[in-house]
C-alpha cells in the first residue's frame, strides 16, 4: 500500500515516521525548505516512545506531481493533517495523485473539511479520520511528541467496515502509533470536536491553562460551555455517550491540569487561528430556534468567536 503524507511537520512528520520505521511503502509531499532541511538532516522524531532519524526519505514536491500527471501511479492512502485554512491550497498541491480508488485520511479537527474534501474529490475517496497527539516541530525541524498519546482513528463515512479499510488497518498494524478503524467515526469526530472546541474556547478566551481558569473561579463558565458544544452535537443527531461526557467534563474542569489548546498557543504568538473552522462552523450548526434567540443574548460560543475574530482582524491590521 503506497501513502502519501502532505507535508513532515508534527502530524505528518509523525505519523509518517512511524509508517516508514514499520516498512511502509511512504513519501512525502513537502516544500522546497522542509524538503532540503530533511535531506540534510533526516526526519528525526523525539520521544517517550523511542527516538528516530530516518535517512533517504522518500519527497516529491509540488511540481514533481503535476509534472507526472495522469501517467503518475496514483497513491492508496493519502494521510492530509494541514491547517484548515490551507485547505485549498493543500487539495491543489496534491490532486494529481489521486485516483478512483485512492483513499484520503484527514485528521484535521472538525467537519467542514471533510464536505470540502467530497465536494473536490468525491464522496467516495473520502475517509473519516482524527488523532489525538501532542507534537509539534522545533527550531531545528525535529519531530517532538510531548506525551505518550499517539492514536489515529479512520474509517468509512459511513459506518461500513469495507475491505478497503480493512486493508488500510492491517497497513498500520505493528507501527509505534495506536491507529483504530472504527464503525462510527462521525460520532467520535464529534466528539473530539466538543473536546476541542471546549478547551479551545475557554482557554483561547481566558489566556491561561485548563488549571488556572477553573482555580480562578471558572468552573461554572467551562461547563457552560461544555454543555453549549454538546447541545449543539446533540442537535446534529450525535449523542455521545455518558462515558464520553463525564471525560469531557473532567478534562475540561480538572483544576491539576496544565493543558492550554493549541489554537490558544497560535493566537499568543501572534499566529493565525483556525476560529471559522473550529468554533464559526459549530455555532453554524446550531438548531435555528437556538440561532434566533442569540441575536439578543450572545452564547459563550458566540463570545469566543468575536474573540477570536477581532483577534484574526487585528493581525491582519498589522
Amino acid at each position: 500500500m503506497r501513502f502519501l503524507i502532505i507535508g513532515a511537520g508534527g502530524l505528518g512528520g509523525y505519523f509518517g515516521a512511524r509508517l516508514v520505521q514499520n516498512g511502509a511503502d511512504v513519501t512525502f509531499l513537502l516544500r522546497e525548505r522542509r524538503a532540503g532541511q530533511i535531506a540534510a538532516n533526516g526526519l528525526s522524531v523525539r520521544s517517550a516512545l523511542g527516538d528516530v532519524t530516518l535517512r533517504d526519505v522518500r519527497t516529491v514536491s509540488r511540481a514533481q506531481l503535476a509534472e507526472r500527471g495522469a501517467d503518475a501511479s496514483p497513491y492508496d492512502v493519502i494521510l492530509v493533517g494541514c491547517k484548515a485554512y490551507d485547505l485549498d491550497d493543500t487539495m491543489a498541491s496534491f490532486a494529481p495523485a489521486v485516483g478512483p480508488d485512492t483513499m484520503i485520511l484527514p485528521i484535521l479537527n472538525g467537519m467542514s473539511h471533510v464536505q470540502a474534501l467530497q465536494q473536490r474529490f468525491g464522496p467516495v475517496n473520502v475517509l473519516g479520520g482524527y488523532c489525538k497527539i501532542s507534537v509539534a516541530l522545533d527550531a531545528d525541524g525535529t519531530v517532538v511528541h510531548y506525551n505518550t498519546g499517539h492514536q489515529l482513528a479512520f474509517g468509512e463515512w459511513n459506518g461500513d467496515v469495507t475491505p478497503r479499510v480493512q486493508a488500510l488497518a492491517d497497513a498500520m498494524a505493528g507501527a509505534n502509533f495506536n491507529s483504530t478503524l472504527s464503525s462510527r467515526i462521525q460520532g467520535e469526530m464529534w466528539e473530539k470536536w466538543v473536546q476541542i472546541a471546549t478547551l479551545a474556547g475557554m482557554t483561547c478566551l481566558m489566556r491561561g491553562p485548563v488549571g488556572t481558569i477553573i482555580e480562578s473561579g471558572g468552573e461554572a463558565f467551562a461547563s457552560a460551555l461544555c454543555d453549549e458544544c454538546l447541545s449543539i452535537a446533540v442537535a446534529n443527531g450525535q449523542q455521545p455517550s455518558d462515558e464520553v461526557v463525564r471525560r469531557i467534563r473532567r478534562t475540561a474542569t480538572d483544576p491539576t491540569s496544565t493543558v492550554t489548546a493549541s489554537m490558544c498557543k497560535d493566537l499568543e504568538r501572534g499566529a493565525q487561528v483556525e476560529a471559522q473552522h473550529l468554533i464559526g462552523d459549530l455555532i453554524a450548526r446550531r438548531p435555528a430556534h437556538a440561532t434566533s434567540l442569540t441575536v439578543a443574548t450572545p452564547t459563550l460560543l458566540d463570545v469566543v468567536f468575536l474573540h477570536l475574530k477581532t483577534y484574526e482582524r487585528r493581525r491582519l491590521a498589522v
